[in-house]
């Protein structure tokens, strides 16, 4: 099958990158897709299974160690998975994503959480979105009520990836040292907290472990404080820099299956007593894909490579990255599936479960509405 290798040759890459996707490449023609029937089973499987292997040692920092996580490790693990199994992709990042606050504003005991998340022995999860505030990270409402010994917490978060399975979450609220953004704060709460409770697990038209979690009074103590009070919306945000140039990535790697897929079947289909992809048409629309995927790449890694220079903030390059590589791989699947005529759209085939599995990237960790704001904002006075 078409698989386009020569980004690998970009001079944003070392060696150990290039090693890398070799090693993961022949990973994941071993062990995917995994069936995806029951979803918790899956992702708890595959976390298992990614921490078997050490892949998740990418997904945050070493506590015995100083280095920084690297972004384009990140984001080359998520294009790779999701280009094989996008529930991988998932049990991935979010092993990433769940952990981000700690591996960059954690204290050393709570760094410890790390060895088990990164060995696959526990699943993290991040809880920030909330029924009003989405996107609007400063509209948060669940409040941390300090009491002698630590804080109380009380609210609701939704949307959750990994809510029901998690055995840990970075939970972000409202501690009150300041309106709107400057008042947040972040704690790690620990799934079997006296008081939290899943109220509803969310069926979505790609299925991935989501839920709605109610927080009743639970108690953390001052040592579950991550960073230090009132910072939650700059721990908040630094995550997400980091992370969101790996959404691109991983709409990156959905992009060049479809595009693999288109290729194959273009190449087989016999239209008219020829093949599909003598049509000019055909190729011009290959040639429409096989751009767009080059140029989300290129955002994406520019991002990447710019955080790893050692940029303390890339919200313009990562806001770019995710926004671009989502909105066009978008309709590079959908003329994928445009491609394979009726059998595109019948339930089980990859360029179907592509289709539905893209459209959720366009609108977590920040709405392409939102990353546009954010890019604007990089412009204005």
């Amino acid at each position: 099958m078409y698989h386009d290798k020569t980004f690998l040759d970009w001079p944003w890459f070392t060696d150990q990158h290039r090693q890398l996707a070799e090693q993961l490449e022949s990973w994941c023609q071993q062990n995917l897709p995994v069936d995806h029937t029951d979803v918790d089973q899956a992702c708890r499987a595959l976390v298992a299974q990614l921490g078997q292997d050490q892949w998740l040692l990418h997904s945050a920092i070493d506590p015995h160690q100083s280095k920084n996580l690297d972004v384009r490790t990140l984001c080359l693990i998520r294009e790779t998975l999701a280009r094989h199994d996008s529930l991988a992709d998932f049990a991935f990042a979010m092993q990433g994503l769940g952990t981000g606050a700690i591996s960059l504003f954690g204290s050393q005991s709570q760094k410890q959480w790390l060895l088990q998340t990164r060995a696959g022995k526990a699943v993290a999860a991040f809880a920030l979105t909330e029924p009003q505030s989405g996107s609007d990270v400063a509209n948060t409402a669940m409040t941390a009520t300090p009491y002698s010994d630590g804080y109380i917490l009380d609210g609701e978060k939704v949307w959750i990836s990994n809510g029901g399975i998690a055995d840990g979450y970075c939970v972000f609220a409202r501690t009150g040292e300041a309106p709107g953004a400057r008042g947040l704060s972040v704690f790690f709460v620990a799934a079997n907290s006296p008081g939290l409770e899943v109220t509803e697990r969310i069926q979505c038209i790609a299925p991935h472990p989501l839920a709605r979690l109610r927080f009743h009074q639970v108690r953390v103590n001052q040592n579950d404080l991550i960073g230090t009070a009132g910072s939650g919306f700059k721990i908040a945000m630094s995550v997400l820099d980091i992370f969101r140039p790996s959404v691109g990535a991983a709409a990156l790697g959905m992009a060049r299956r479809a595009l693999a897929e288109a290729h194959q079947r273009v190449t087989e289909r016999q239209l008219f007593g020829a093949p599909l992809a003598d049509l000019q048409m055909v190729q011009g629309h290959l040639a429409d894909m096989a751009t767009s995927v080059d140029a989300a790449a290129l955002l994406i890694y520019r991002a990447a490579w710019t955080k790893d220079q050692g940029a303390s903030r890339i919200s313009r390059e990562a806001a770019m990255a995710k926004l671009f590589a989502t909105e066009t791989a978008q309709q590079v699947i959908d003329q994928a599936l445009q491609l394979h005529g009726g059998e595109g759209v019948r339930s089980g085939t990859v360029v179907e479960g592509l289709y539905r599995e893209i459209r959720a990237l366009r609108i977590y960790e920040g709405a392409s509405d939102v990353q546009k704001i954010v890019i604007a904002k990089q412009l204005l006075p």
